[in-house]
C-alpha cells in the first residue's frame, strides 16, 4: 500500500495518490494533472478511480482531464448531480483497489454530496480517512456555501455536519490517519491548523468543533466568526458540476506570445492587464493600467476573487513564467487569457513605451507625515477580522476583496494622500494597482505593512475593536 499527499501551498489544497498492487486512485486532483500521471508512470501503476469528496468551490478539479487521459472512473458520493458521466456511490459502498479497499462514507454538511473515503488495509482494518472539507486539522468545513433559498439554511447544514461527524467520523479508531483536502490559509473553513494531516484521536482531543457538547453548541461554534467567502466560490462549484474545457485547449489559446504591436491592439478590447511578477519588481515600473497579483503569494485565490470571469486577460510575466501563470489561473476557472506580452515588461520598457509607477514608503516616513498632513488617509486592506484585532488608530478598513466595488472608494479621491498597507506587503501592492487603475493616482504603498508599522510603537497609536470602520 502506497499513499502520497500532493500539497499545493498557494491554494492550501491536498490531493492524494493511493496505490496497491499496481492499481491506483487519485482523490481531489487539481486541474494540472501531470504530477498524478508521473507518479503512476514512475510506479508502473494504472489509475483506475478518481474520487471526489464534493463539488469544490475553491478550485476547479482535474477529474475530467484525468479521466480523459487514463479512462479512470470518476466517483462522487450520494446526492450528486452532474452533466458528465460519473459513478454516484451509495453510502458505505466499497471499492477494491488492488489488495486494499476504499469505503464511501456520506457526510453531508459542508455540501449535500460531501463524502469521506475510508481506506482499509489488506486485512480490512481502518487505516486512513480522506475527509475532504468535512473534517480539517483543527476545524471543520464551513456550512454556509450550499445554502438554498427557502430550502436549507446555514444552521440546517451545520446540523447535518454535526450528525455526519458524530455518526461517521467520531466512532473511528483513534489511530486512523486523517487526510483533509485543505490546510492553513484555506477559506473553506474558519481556522485550519498548520499541519496537513492528523489522527482521529488527536482531532477528538484538540479540534474545537469536536468538543461541542450538543448539536446546538456545535452549530453556534462553527457558524460564528465566518469571513465572507471569496466571490469566485459559487463560480468554481458550478464549473465542477457542469464541466469545463481541457487544460490543453486553454493553454493552446493562452500561450500566444504578443508583440508590443499585437499587445497594444489587444488593449482595444478592454482586457485586464495582469502582471504576475513579484510585487517588488512591479513597483519598479509597470504597463499603465496593469493589476499586480504576484505568483509568490496566494495568486489563484486573489485572482479568482478580484478578476472578472467574462473579460479577456493579457499577461505580463517574468520571461519563462507564462505557462505557470496560465495554469494557476485555470485552477480557479479563469480560462480567459488571450496571450502574453512577448519579452515581458522589459521588452515594453526597452521599446520606450510609457510606464507607470507607484511610490513605496517606509513606515517611519508615514509616521513623520501623519501629524502634519490633514489630507493623509491610511487605508488598511486586511480582512475585517485582522483589522478588528489591531489597527492604526487613524486607519480606515477597505478589505482587498471589496476594492473591485467602486462604492468602497467613494470617499477617496486625488486630493487625499493615500497610504495603503496590509499585513506584510503582498496585498497592499495588489490594492494599490487596483486603486490606480480606477483613476486615483496619489497613492503610496507602505513597505512591510502592519508588521513594519508595529515596529514603531512610539510613533503610532493602535486600536482593537469589533466594528470595522469604512
Amino acid at each position: 500500500m502506497f499513499i502520497k499527499q500532493l500539497y499545493t501551498g498557494c491554494i492550501s489544497e491536498a490531493a492524494y495518490y493511493i496505490e496497491s498492487n499496481g492499481i491506483a486512485a487519485v482523490i481531489d486532483p487539481l486541474r494540472d494533472i501531470e504530477s498524478y500521471l508521473a507518479l503512476a508512470n514512475e510506479r508502473n501503476a494504472r489509475i483506475q478511480y478518481i474520487f471526489e469528496t464534493h463539488f469544490h468551490a475553491d478550485f476547479v478539479s482535474g477529474h475530467l482531464d484525468l479521466a480523459a487521459v487514463t479512462g479512470a472512473t470518476i466517483i462522487y458520493g450520494p446526492n450528486t448531480v452532474t452533466k458528465y458521466p460519473v459513478h454516484i456511490a451509495k453510502d458505505l459502498e466499497i471499492f477494491k483497489l488492488g489488495k486494499i479497499s476504499i469505503q464511501v462514507l456520506h457526510t453531508p454538511g459542508h455540501t449535500l454530496e460531501s463524502s469521506c473515503y475510508l481506506l482499509k488495509d489488506e486485512e480490512g482494518n481502518n487505516k486512513a480517512i480522506f475527509t475532504g472539507d468535512t473534517l480539517f486539522v483543527g476545524d471543520v468545513g464551513r456550512p454556509d456555501l450550499s445554502q438554498k433559498s427557502n430550502e436549507l439554511t446555514m444552521n440546517d447544514l451545520a446540523g447535518m455536519l454535526y450528525e455526519s461527524l458524530q455518526q461517521k467520523i467520531m466512532p473511528l479508531e483513534d489511530d486512523v490517519v486523517v487526510y483533509p483536502a485543505h490546510g492553513a490559509g484555506s477559506s473553506c473553513g474558519k481556522s485550519l491548523g498548520a499541519e496537513t494531516f492528523s489522527t482521529i484521536g488527536l482531532q477528538k482531543s484538540s479540534n474545537y468543533a469536536l468538543q461541542a457538547e450538543s448539536k446546538e453548541t456545535f452549530i453556534k461554534a462553527v457558524t460564528e466568526g465566518l469571513n465572507t467567502p471569496p466571490a469566485y466560490f459559487p463560480i468554481n462549484a458550478s464549473i465542477n458540476k457542469e464541466g469545463y474545457s481541457s487544460l490543453d485547449s486553454i493553454l493552446e489559446k493562452a500561450m500566444q506570445a504578443l508583440s508590443i504591436k499585437d499587445f497594444k491592439e489587444r488593449l482595444a478590447d478592454n482586457p485586464i492587464i495582469l502582471d504576475t511578477r513579484h510585487p517588488d519588481r512591479f513597483m519598479q515600473g509597470f504597463v499603465p493600467g496593469a493589476i499586480n497579483i504576484g505568483l509568490n503569494g496566494r495568486f489563484a485565490e486573489w485572482a479568482g476573487s478580484l478578476l472578472p470571469f467574462t473579460q479577456p486577460i493579457v499577461l505580463v510575466t517574468e520571461v519563462g513564467s507564462e505557462k505557470e501563470s496560465i495554469i494557476r489561473l485555470s485552477r480557479v476557472g479563469l480560462d480567459n487569457v488571450v496571450g502574453h506580452l512577448s519579452g515581458g515588461f522589459e521588452a515594453w520598457q526597452n521599446a520606450g513605451e510609457t510606464i507607470d509607477l507607484i511610490i513605496d514608503v517606509e513606515a517611519d516616513e508615514l509616521a513623520m507625515d501623519l501629524p502634519f498632513d490633514e489630507n493623509l488617509v491610511i487605508v488598511d486592506v486586511r480582512r475585517e477580522t485582522e483589522y478588528a484585532n489591531e489597527h492604526v488608530k487613524e486607519a480606515i478598513n477597505i478589505p482587498l476583496d471589496q476594492l473591485t466595488d467602486p462604492g468602497s472608494m467613494a470617499n477617496l479621491d486625488d486630493h487625499h494622500n493615500i497610504y495603503i498597507h496590509c499585513a506584510s506587503g503582498y496585498r497592499s501592492v495588489i490594492a494599490a494597482s487596483l486603486i490606480k487603475r480606477q483613476g486615483i493616482h496619489n497613492i503610496r504603498n507602505v513597505v512591510g505593512g502592519i508588521e513594519a508599522i508595529k515596529g514603531l510603537p512610539d510613533k503610532f497609536e493602535f486600536e482593537k475593536e469589533a466594528a470595522v470602520l469604512n
